[in-house]
C-alpha cells in the first residue's frame, strides 16, 4: 500500500501527464467524435485544405485512448491507425504546428510503419485540435509521399482550417448542452392525477427545438399545453423556453383563458421585437369529474378520441396565436373526458410528416384508436410519421383509463 502524499508535495511528471490524459479523454468523449459517423461539416473543410494547401493526402482526426479515428479525410489515409508512435500523436502533444519536411531524416518518424513501410510517408504538417475546454483532441493534418517546404502563407491558413474545426466542436457541444437543458425542461411521470396517465415525445430536426410539451398540478387537478414558436434552431427554443416559464407562472390564475391572456400580454413586447409568434393548445383537466377547459390559440391540432371511436376536433375559429394581435381574445372551450377517451394533441411537424394537409388528422386519429395508454399513443404516431420528420415533431398524449373509479 502506497503511502499517502505529504500536504502541499507537489504531483510528479508522470502524475500530471496521467491526470491530463483522463482530462483529455473526458473531452474526447464529451464531444462524441469517436464513434458518430462522417460530417460534412468536416468534409468541407478537407476539400478546403487541398485546394489551399496543394496536397492530395488531407485529414482530420481525433485521438482516443490507442488509436486515431479519422472523421474526414482526402486522399490515401486510413480510416484508424494506432496513436504511439504517430505524426499526430506527436503533434497533439505540442504547442501549434508540427512540420516534418522529410520524416527520413527526423529520428522521431524514420523507422515509423508509415514512413519505413509503404505508402511512405515523406512530409508532415499537423496542427492540434481544442477542444471548447482547451485539451486537445484530435489534429488537422496535410502529407505527401515526397519531402516538402510549408510555407509561412501556408502555416497561416492551416491555422486557420484549425480554428474552423475548432469553432465547429465548440458548436455541435453548444447544441448538445442545449438540447440537454430542453430535455431537462420536459414534465416527468404524472403522478398526481389519479385515473389518467400522460406521456409525451419531442424530436427535433436540429440539435433543439422551438416545440414543447408540458403539464403540472393545478388547482383540482393538472394543466396541459403543448406550444410551437414560428422557426427553428436555437432562437425558437429560446422563445419556447419562455413561453413555458410564462404558462407555468399564469398556473396561478383560475381557469384557462385568464392563464393564456397573461401570457400572452406578459410576452407581447418579447414576441413583437423577435417578430415570431407562438401557436398554442392549453387546457385544465378536472380529475374528479373529467372535465377539460381548453384554449386553441391558432394551432387546431387537437384531437379527443373517444373509447368508442368517434373523434372531436378541439380547435377554435376566433383563436389567433400569441403575439398576432395585443388585443387578441380567446374562446374558452369545454368538453368531457369519459373513462377510456384519449387526448391527443400534435404540432405542425406531425402533419408535415403526414403530407401537410388537414386531413391528416384522421390518420392521427386511426393510430390510435385502441391505444392501451397514453405511451402506446404517442409510439403509434411517431411510427406513424416516420424517423425523419421534416419539421420539429411534438406529441402529447392523456388517457382517462377506462372504468377507473377513485
Amino acid at each position: 500500500m502506497s503511502k499517502p502524499r505529504e500536504p502541499g508535495t507537489s504531483l510528479t511528471l508522470a502524475e500530471q501527464q496521467a491526470i491530463d490524459e483522463m482530462a483529455r479523454m473526458r473531452a474526447v468523449e464529451e464531444l462524441g467524435v469517436l464513434d458518430s459517423p462522417p460530417s460534412e461539416r468536416f468534409d468541407r473543410i478537407t476539400r478546403m485544405a487541398r485546394r489551399l494547401l496543394g496536397f492530395e493526402h488531407v485529414s482530420i482526426a481525433f485521438v482516443g485512448q490507442d488509436m486515431h479515428r479519422t472523421k474526414s479525410r482526402v486522399g490515401a489515409v486510413p480510416s484508424e491507425y494506432a496513436r504511439f508512435g504517430s505524426f499526430c500523436n506527436v503533434a497533439i502533444e505540442e504547442s501549434g504546428l508540427l512540420v516534418v519536411p522529410d520524416a527520413t531524416q527526423d529520428p522521431r518518424f524514420r523507422d515509423s510503419p508509415r514512413v519505413a513501410g509503404g505508402p511512405r510517408l515523406r512530409f508532415y504538417a499537423g496542427h492540434a485540435l481544442e477542444g471548447p475546454g482547451g485539451e486537445r483532441v484530435g489534429t488537422i493534418c496535410v502529407a505527401d509521399t515526397e519531402p516538402r517546404e510549408f510555407s509561412e502563407e501556408q502555416v497561416a491558413i492551416l491555422k486557420d482550417l484549425a480554428l474552423w474545426v475548432e469553432e465547429e466542436l465548440a458548436h455541435s457541444r453548444e447544441m448538445s448542452d442545449s438540447a440537454q437543458v430542453q430535455s431537462g425542461l420536459l414534465p416527468h411521470a404524472l403522478v398526481t392525477l389519479e385515473g389518467y396517465d400522460a406521456a409525451g415525445l419531442l424530436r427535433p430536426v436540429r440539435a433543439v427545438s422551438g416545440d414543447f410539451y408540458d403539464w403540472y398540478p393545478v388547482r383540482g387537478g393538472a394543466a396541459f399545453t403543448l406550444a410551437d414558436a414560428m422557426g427553428k434552431g436555437v432562437p425558437a427554443a429560446l422563445m419556447a423556453a419562455t413561453v413555458r416559464a410564462t404558462m407555468r407562472a399564469g398556473s396561478r390564475y383560475d381557469g384557462v383563458a385568464a392563464a393564456v391572456e397573461s401570457a400572452a400580454e406578459a410576452l407581447d413586447a418579447d414576441l413583437e421585437s423577435a417578430r415570431t409568434f407562438v401557436t398554442m393548445f392549453h387546457a385544465h383537466l378536472e380529475e374528479e369529474t373529467g372535465i377539460l377547459r381548453y384554449i386553441d390559440a391558432g394551432h387546431g391540432l387537437t384531437l379527443l378520441v373517444r373509447a368508442d371511436g368517434t373523434t372531436e376536433r378541439l380547435a377554435s375559429l376566433s383563436g389567433l396565436p400569441l403575439g398576432v394581435g395585443w388585443d387578441s381574445e380567446w374562446e374558452q372551450g369545454e368538453i368531457e373526458m369519459r373513462h377510456g377517451d384519449l387526448l391527443i394533441s400534435v404540432s405542425d411537424g406531425v402533419l408535415d410528416g403526414l403530407g401537410g394537409a388537414l386531413d391528416a388528422l384522421d390518420l392521427v386519429a386511426e393510430a390510435v384508436r385502441g391505444a392501451p395508454d397514453a405511451k402506446s399513443a404517442i409510439a403509434a404516431v411517431a411510427s406513424l410519421v416516420g424517423r425523419f420528420p421534416p419539421d420539429d415533431m411534438t406529441i402529447l398524449a392523456v388517457r382517462r383509463t377506462p372504468g377507473f373509479r377513485s
